[in-house]
């Protein structure tokens, strides 16, 4: 059975783009009652994105409900604050003033039920700099981020929305750390996380290794190794494998596995500290071994020897992952602007995580909603007569798909 532990919690999300959404896809994953509030009338603009973006709506929405009101109307805001009485979560990430502007600001639903959790993702936490907008990309740059990453010279940001995705783990981390509090004082408050901060935080191994060395953070690929053996090494034909051997017990099982007994009886490549001052011949000479055995091998040999490696992915390899589709590491999604089951059903990871001892991991009860899916059952919950719904969405104030 899949894991639910958040079962009971009941959610409203106002998001868009990566890092709310992803908040509340984590939410939902876990069992909780997630409502998304989508704009009326055209709904998530996320739903129209082309490029990398085209299918953000479908990879983060699963597990939602779908309710579309127009917050610009009076008629709007007066559901939310009906239903915010009966949740124990808001969650958004809007820019600096929106949902104040909507009427939806913490400052605004707090009064209605004094239990509630409100958790703002922003760019920025409080500070000069917290009224900017910001983007993941943009503080992979502001923080260093991309300079260490790139080439020397060519700073060049992630290939993920990491920043996005960490500052919504942040977030949702905070969320539970203020449910656990109210159930000690009965009271919500306001929580919340932000992109800056969140790269920030991941700087803090390079920031600390400055002071003790003393020496200038340099780019990833220019990096001065902890490890002596940390690469990527050509194999026969056209293959690629990372290789790490990160100690001296792996050193030793390593050039045995590879019958490299010149290497193993070297004095300078004892222990890792007097391999590092080797690497200049040192890896050109694994290299000219690696080159000649096909990749396959080189992967059994690692294996047998128990060290770190890895082929050079890509994320189409992900799809028949053998270790994700024998634990349940993959969820059926389609993948559709609308929602629903439109669109193409692919494996996508599920949230990494496992609890109990059958190791059960979150899974998927429904497909991202389409638009408004949701409108009607919702008000009904909220105590919305018929009549009164039918006004509400005669009045545009609210969304309903129907069919």
């Amino acid at each position: 059975m899949p894991a639910t532990p958040l079962a009971g919690l009941r959610v409203l999300e106002f998001s868009h783009t990566v890092m709310g959404p992803t908040a509340g896809l984590m939410l939902a994953e876990l069992g909780a009652d997630v409502i998304k509030v989508e704009p009326a009338p055209k709904g998530d603009h996320t739903r129209g994105l082309g490029g990398f973006a085209a299918g953000f709506f479908a990879a983060f929405s699963r597990n939602k409900r779908s309710l579309a009101i127009d917050l610009k109307k009076p008629e709007g805001q007066a559901v939310i604050h009906r239903l915010v009485p009966t949740v124990d979560l808001v969650l958004e990430n809007y820019g600096p003033g929106t949902m104040e502007r909507l009427g939806c600001g913490y400052e605004q639903l707090a009064p209605l039920n004094e239990r509630l959790i409100y958790l703002a993702l922003k760019g920025y936490l409080a500070g000069p700099y917290e009224h900017r907008p910001a983007l993941d990309e943009v503080v992979q740059f502001q923080t260093g981020l991309a300079f260490m990453t790139g080439p020397v010279g060519q700073p060049l940001r992630a290939g993920a929305s990491v920043i996005d995705i960490l500052g919504a783990v942040f977030g949702v981390v905070a969320a539970q750390a203020a449910l656990r509090e109210r159930d000690q004082t009965g009271k919500g408050q306001r929580v919340g996380s932000a992109l800056f901060e969140s790269a920030a935080f991941l700087m803090s191994t390079h920031m600390a290794g400055m002071t003790a060395t003393g020496l200038e953070a340099r780019p990833m690929p220019a990096r001065r190794g902890a490890w002596a053996i940390y690469e990527v090494f050509k194999t026969a034909g056209e293959g690629q494998l990372f290789i790490g051997v990160t100690s001296d017990q792996q050193w030793a099982r390593f050039v045995e596995e590879f019958s490299l007994q010149e290497l193993a009886a070297d004095p300078r490549l004892a222990t890792n500290f007097t391999r590092l001052q080797e690497r200049s011949w040192l890896i050109p000479t694994l290299q000219e071994v690696l080159i000649k055995i096909p990749q396959t091998e080189v992967e059994a040999r690692c294996e047998r020897a128990n060290v770190s490696w890895a082929p050079v992915g890509q994320p189409g390899d992900l799809f028949t992952d053998p270790h994700l589709l024998a634990t349940g590491g993959l969820l059926d999604v389609f993948i559709s602007r609308i929602g629903g089951t439109e669109g193409k059903k692919v494996g996508l990871p599920a949230l990494p995580i496992e609890f109990g001892p059958n190791r059960d991991r979150p899974g998927i009860r429904r497909q991202a909603p389409r638009m408004g899916e949701h409108s009607l059952e919702v008000l009904a919950e909220a105590g919305y007569s018929s009549s009164d719904i039918a006004n509400l969405v005669g009045s545009g104030a609210v969304v309903a798909m129907t069919d």
